[in-house]
């Protein structure tokens, strides 16, 4: 396995986003069965702009051009699939406003909801819920902190197991696993094929379900430091302290990709067993799109026809 090779994707709907070397790879299979790959060159803001690369710092930034770029392929993915229909009043009068720039603001209002969410659900509802153990007689802020963070790991594992069960999730986490295989096989060094990355597991260190769950557990001991005061101090903590929260944790998964020590396998362990849920086993039509993913962020030469 390659040091330098560092290749990371996300599944989407029907398909496999890869970041790599030439740019981002966007594949997706079809109805008919073709395999369409958009590629678009792409340079990390951390590496545009020095102040943004600092540690800590680059971690946050990461975390939001990695939604961004999310949404975006996610959209691009379901454009696919979606039934012509007649644009609302409603697209028409934000065409009308935005014009050029509606896409643009549709996805930093996308954006700005999925983070108003997940802020709601991870972090004001767990620290509004451990509140009420003062009634128990559960005084000391550590312990405190300690509630609340179990119940923030538990909020997210119910919503990763019910959102499992979904269907159509059912397929995105069978792509997921595909990107892992094949990720895995190109970094051992063996020809991309779908018999090849098979034979791989579907558990990958780097994964960004590793880095949330990590975000839990980093949170728990950050939030201790600030005490336990009225509700809205509390809150207004959490979201301050969010962006440090996603650095100091986007370089632990840094430290634990160069280290392959006996604490890095431990604090890899969580993250590597909850991916047992947010991956399934694909077939080798899903790792076929997860190849021809890769092969374009890497610029390896490929028969699929590519929209650049």
């Amino acid at each position: 396995m390659s040091s330098e090779i560092s290749v990371g994707g996300q599944a989407v709907i029907e398909g496999v986003m890869m970041r790599g070397s030439r740019g981002i790879a966007t594949a997706v299979r079809k109805s008919d069965g073709e395999i369409v790959v958009n590629r678009e060159e792409s340079i990390p803001y951390s590496k545009k702009n020095k102040f943004l690369g600092l540690p800590v710092i680059r971690g946050f930034v990461s975390l939001i051009e990695s939604l961004i770029i999310g949404i975006n392929t996610m959209n691009y993915s379901a454009s696919f699939f979606q039934d012509e229909e007649e644009p609302t009043k409603f697209d028409n009068w934000f065409e009308s406003i935005f014009k050029e720039k509606s896409e643009t603001v549709l996805v930093g209002l996308t954006l700005l909801v999925s983070l108003g969410i997940a802020i709601l659900l991870f972090f004001i509802f767990p620290t509004f819920t451990a509140n009420i153990f003062k009634k128990f007689g559960i005084e000391n802020t550590i312990s405190l902190n300690i509630v609340e963070g179990i119940i923030r790991v538990s909020v997210f594992l119910i919503y990763i197991y019910a959102i499992s069960k979904m269907p159509d999730i059912e397929r995105i986490f069978q792509y997921h696993g595909a990107e892992h295989k094949t990720i895995f096989c190109y970094e051992n060094g063996r020809e991309l094929t779908p018999e090849n990355a098979a034979g791989f597991g579907r558990l990958h260190p780097r994964c960004g379900t590793n880095f949330l769950f990590l975000v839990m557990i980093v949170s728990i001991i950050l939030f201790s430091l600030t005490g336990w005061g009225s509700i809205w101090r509390r809150i207004l903590f959490r979201v301050v302290l969010l962006p440090l929260v996603s650095g100091i944790t986007y370089e632990l998964i840094r430290w634990m990709g160069r280290n392959d020590g006996f604490l890095t396998r431990i604090l890899s362990y969580p993250g590597l067993m909850l991916q047992k849920l947010t991956t399934r086993e694909p077939d080798y039509d899903q790792l076929e799109v997860a190849i021809a993913a890769l092969k374009s962020a890497e610029g390896i030469e490929s028969k699929i026809d590519q929209i650049q």
